[in-house]
């Protein structure tokens, strides 16, 4: 009763990695409301998850193995969750911003007749009052994000039903493991208490898998253009260093919409959420739509015609001048002082 729950997807037999960066974040609230944080596992073929996820804080994980249960489908997944929320009556719900979580967690909340918060960045424990009912609330699950278009930070409670549910976007937590790892307990879930025959009307006959070719979340550097690098052609050098120093190329919404480079390498609120050792913003002004996406990155240098771009208020290093004249000027130094 009013534990913390996070749902794990599955990705090729392994946790996928936005589920543990929330477990982190789940033991830390469970630890806040002194309760226990349970993980719910469901897949086939599954493997040596237990010890992973002890590692985490997990105290109990429920889990099902099950041919009927991967690939993802909505329905039986749905169910499942479903009559587990039921059963136990946890006070959290957490999953991934995903499009297996944001697929999921609206039927689960649908089902529930509770709350759901999409897309958080950050998430709290915290104490409430109504200002017109003078009702306290305490030990809320505080749920926030970005809103209306990025322009503010929004704190959103849902105080008056249970479980509160909240997606949580990939790359915002910060994923570790406890210090100290205890063993707990593993309940094998019998799919057929919760599954009935029209959760499986829909069957999935074949798969096409295509892979990204640019890893950004797992880049330790990188070099991320706005639309103030002026052009296409003029990303080459971005390139051209991030190459130099072996990082990868991000972009901010303004360069993607003008057509710079591809979506997949978006930065920001609409894109990716990245917390690289460097992060070089060149010709980004830092409006809280990109910087949503980056501003948790151990070091931040700011390449700006402007002094007064929002971006460098979070910069480390502030340099001023053309990315143009900057860039070349950095790849040539870096070429000179490195074996």
């Amino acid at each position: 009763m009013n534990n913390v729950f996070v749902y794990c997807e599955i990705e090729e037999g392994k946790i996928a990695e936005v589920s543990l960066e929330i477990l982190s974040k789940g033991r830390s609230l469970a630890n806040d409301l002194k309760c226990e944080l349970e993980a719910i596992v469901l897949g086939n073929k599954i493997k040596d998850v237990e010890d992973e996820l002890f590692g985490f804080g997990v105290d109990i994980i429920h889990i099902a193995d099950d041919k009927r249960l991967y690939p993802y489908l909505t329905l039986p997944h749905a169910a499942i969750v479903s009559g587990i929320f039921e059963e136990e009556k946890p006070k959290v719900g957490l999953f991934g911003a995903t499009s297996i979580g944001r697929d999921l967690a609206p039927r689960v909340s649908s089902k529930l007749m509770c709350g759901l918060t999409a897309d958080c960045t950050e998430l709290e424990i915290g104490d409430y009052t109504d200002k017109k009912s003078k009702k306290e609330y305490k030990d809320l699950l505080m749920q926030i994000r970005p809103a209306f278009g990025g322009n503010i930070i929004a704190t959103i409670i849902t105080p008056d039903t249970l479980p509160q549910l909240a997606t949580v976007r990939e790359g915002v937590m910060k994923k570790e493991t406890v210090k100290k790892v205890k063993k707990g307990k593993v309940v094998k879930i019998k799919v057929d208490d919760y599954v009935s025959e029209t959760d499986m009307v829909v069957k999935i006959i074949e798969r096409h898998i295509e892979k990204s070719e640019v890893d950004l979340k797992n880049s330790n550097i990188i070099i991320s253009g706005g639309y103030g690098v002026g052009s296409k052609d003029d990303f080459n050098l971005l390139y051209e260093l991030s190459d130099v120093l072996g990082g990868e190329v991000g972009a901010s919404r303004a360069a993607v919409d003008a057509g710079f480079v591809d979506h997949n390498r978006q930065v920001g609120q609409t894109g990716l959420t990245v917390r690289p050792k460097l992060y070089i913003a060149c010709g980004i002004s830092g409006q809280i739509q990109h910087t949503a996406g980056m501003d948790k990155s151990a070091m931040i240098i700011s390449i700006n015609t402007d002094p007064h771009a929002p971006i460098n208020k979070i910069a480390d290093y502030v340099i001023n001048g053309k990315v143009g004249t900057v860039i070349p000027k950095m790849i040539k130094s870096y070429k000179e002082h490195t074996k």
